[in-house]
């Protein structure tokens, strides 16, 4: 049996925020390997949301992120089960994450069955209609169409966006990864950003690229 050091041990710690006790298990399971134990970590998390989902979520706290000069504001709504995990410094540090990440990546909905069927209809027909261009075959048209529909759902999602802070990951696996972590069913409710001078006719500046790189630093 590999034996599992201290330092292997806080190295999963780190890379994770998972218990000690449950990183030295996952270790022993995945006989040392970082990496396996990683996924182990990872799978226990999921099992753990699915048994959480079904709690109601009603205590939590509402986010707020400013980039810097106030060019960028979010807020977020981050539900939990009690008052007393509203308060636990891993749930804080998490709505703060949703909420920086909201002002990089400026998701447009929350989760995919809010896209409104007008615009996936609309992104199906570019696709189709690019494909046709390019002499792509007749019978995989449907199937780019349905690539080009995931894509955008990655793209416009904030659950199935990548995390800013860490692109291996999407926000739906940071939820499931907190739920191991904290033992609550966690979910976003709803979300706001605000971009200053949206709407105003004007020369445009990537505030979303600075506040990524920001969030990257």
């Amino acid at each position: 049996m590999t034996e599992i050091s201290a330092k292997l041990v806080q190295d999963l710690r780190t890379k994770t925020g998972a218990g000690m006790m449950d990183c030295k298990k996952a270790l022993a399971e995945a006989n040392g390997d970082l990496t396996k134990a990683e996924e182990v970590l990872r799978k226990k998390g999921m099992k753990t949301a699915e048994k959480k989902s079904g709690n109601v979520a009603a205590e939590g706290a509402v986010g707020s992120y400013i980039h810097m000069g106030g060019k960028i504001g979010v807020l977020v709504e981050v539900n939990c089960q009690t008052d007393f995990a509203a308060k636990n410094e891993r749930f804080q540090e998490l709505v703060k994450d949703v909420a920086m990440h909201i002002a990089a990546a400026n998701p447009k909905f929350l989760r995919r069955e809010e896209v409104p069927m007008d615009t996936l209809n609309k992104e199906k027909e570019i696709a189709v209609e690019v494909a046709r261009k390019e002499g792509k075959p007749e019978k995989v048209l449907e199937k780019i169409a349905e690539g080009k529909v995931a894509k955008y759902y990655e793209e416009v999602c904030l659950l199935e966006q990548k995390f800013v802070k860490n692109p291996d990951i999407t926000i739906q696996q940071m939820l499931v990864e907190a739920v191991a972590k904290i033992g609550e069913h966690i979910t976003i409710r709803r979300f706001a950003r605000f971009g200053l001078g949206e709407g105003i006719e004007k020369k445009t500046t990537d505030f979303a690229a600075e506040v990524a790189a920001a969030a990257k630093v």
